[in-house]
């Protein structure tokens, strides 16, 4: 029932059906085309340089070489979209779609990735360069929608930048970033919304190294002060999204806040919650959550399940360089669950560890209503750090009954077969199948009808809605108060 309501509401209409059509194809031509059906046009920049307001671009499947640019402004706003979804694959030596002057512009299913080795910096960039720093105009309205976004060869997939805002980032695929860089960098922008995307790393599956070397899934932050007239990144939601298969730095995390040492609060009104994080991979992370020098933090409602190698198995919050202590950093209704007992421990060698979190690196903080489960091992306690599960006065140390995550398939893109890896037709189909397979707690488990209804989202992973008892973590068992009853 789950799969076919997600599906339903994929299916309704996204666009109005008097909006104005053009067409782009690889065949066409931007000189003498006129972006009909039967003359399209070459490039999707010309596309955008020269539609109507509240138009539709179509894009026909084919290779497309060089820089998209989204440079107009449209009020009521534009939709460019790969007809088939995900057979229009742009490629370039650079950036791939650069935004800095857009506003009202949606980029939607398309292949989007770096032509191959020494390619130039960053896959998709939005910043603002509209208006002088602190002026009324800004790149805005800005949405990433339905695409696959994959293998930078230098640097993030995607950076949002200097003073861009209102961006949404939603039903997407990112995999393969490269070097010390991430899948997003949210830096020195406001009102960003990250939601409902799929977020692994598989190098090899794309002929490359894994070098253990590159940075978290996502980070938040405020690299460059002032100059944009934004002094940290604020009001950014992650929600309902899945992260798997970490490869990357045993440095780094799924998700950072706070990474380069400033002297400021790099990121605050932050809110990351309904997401799924899973260990089913071999390579080291840091935690899968981190904080350094941020404020106002809500980590909810998250559920990080699997045997996930790590320093910290829940989260590390520290500081580094000038950093300030971070200030109000709270952990609601999650579920950290480690079935093979070897929760936060690196290796077989290494001991388990619940945080790393000197006590002097955070001023204020808040854990509860949460569970905690590491399989046949007592939850790891260290009187050392700020932070122990046993803080917890709500917390629950019992399994949640979810399924291991191994032999997980991972949803990689086949433009050959049209399918995902898992045989999913889409990208929707693709999520909800790892959410249902992997982070749904069984029948009678103790993470049903437990979390805090006064800190619990309107609806779970899905956009499913909780009942008037939710449940701990991403994931809204249906019937499952019910169902508890009569067990």
């Amino acid at each position: 029932m789950r799969l076919c309501v997600c599906l339903i509401l994929l299916l309704l209409p996204a666009f109005s059906s008097a909006a104005p059509v053009f067409c782009v194809a690889a065949d066409g031509h931007d000189d003498t085309g006129d972006g009909s059906s039967g003359n399209p046009w070459a490039t999707i920049t010309h596309a955008v340089d020269s539609v109507p307001d509240g138009a539709l671009v179509l894009v026909r499947p084919g290779l497309y070489g060089g820089r998209v640019s989204l440079r107009r402004q449209f009020a009521q706003g534009i939709t460019v979209r790969s007809e088939v979804p995900c057979q229009a694959q742009l490629r370039h030596t650079a950036t791939v779609v650069q935004c800095f002057y857009g506003q009202g512009i949606t980029l939607e299913g398309f292949d989007i990735a770096h032509s191959g080795p020494g390619a130039g910096a960053l896959v998709v960039q939005i910043q603002d360069l509209l208006d002088q720093p602190g002026a009324g105009e800004r790149v805005e309205r800005i949405t990433l929608r339905g695409n696959v976004i994959h293998d930078s060869w230098n640097n993030d997939l995607l950076k949002i930048n200097n003073g861009a805002r209102d961006i949404l980032v939603e039903g997407n695929v990112f995999h393969n970033q490269a070097g010390s860089d991430e899948h997003i960098d949210i830096n020195s922008v406001t009102d960003v919304v990250v939601q409902d995307n799929i977020f692994f790393n598989d190098f090899a599956g794309s002929g490359r190294t894994d070098g253990s070397d590159t940075s978290s899934f996502i980070v938040i932050k405020d690299s460059n002060g002032d100059s944009d007239a934004i002094t940290g990144a604020e009001r950014i939601t992650v929600r309902r999204n899945v992260f798997l298969h970490w490869q990357g730095s045993a440095g780094s995390n799924f998700i950072l806040c706070g990474e380069d040492g400033q002297d400021f609060f790099e990121a605050r009104d932050v809110l990351i919650e309904n997401n799924l994080m899973l260990g089913d991979s071999a390579s080291v992370m840091r935690a899968a959550f981190g904080v350094k020098g941020c404020r106002d933090i809500t980590f909810r409602h998250n559920t990080v399940s699997g045997d996930l190698p790590s320093l910290a198995y829940a989260m590390r919050l520290n500081r580094e360089g000038a950093n300030r202590p971070s200030e109000n950093i709270r952990f609601l209704n999650n579920i950290w669950c480690d079935p093979a007992g070897t929760m936060g421990a690196e290796n077989p060698a290494r001991p388990n560890d619940f945080s790393d979190t000197p006590p002097a690196d955070t001023l204020s903080w808040t854990l509860r209503r949460n569970l905690a489960w590491n399989g046949p091992a007592p939850i790891p306690f260290d009187a050392a750090e700020l932070i122990n599960f046993s803080a917890d006065p709500e917390g629950i140390a019992l399994s949640p009954s979810l399924p291991t995550p191994a032999a997980l398939t991972l949803p990689r893109w086949d433009p050959q077969t049209g399918l995902f890896g898992d045989g999913s037709a889409t990208i929707r189909q693709a999520f909800v199948r790892l959410v249902n397979d992997w982070g749904t707690p069984g029948p009678g488990s103790v993470a049903i009808g437990a979390a805090d209804p006064s800190e619990s989202p309107a609806g779970d992973i899905l956009g499913l809605p909780r009942d008037q008892a939710p449940d701990l973590g991403a994931v809204e068992v249906p019937g499952g108060a019910l169902g508890l009853i009569l067990d």
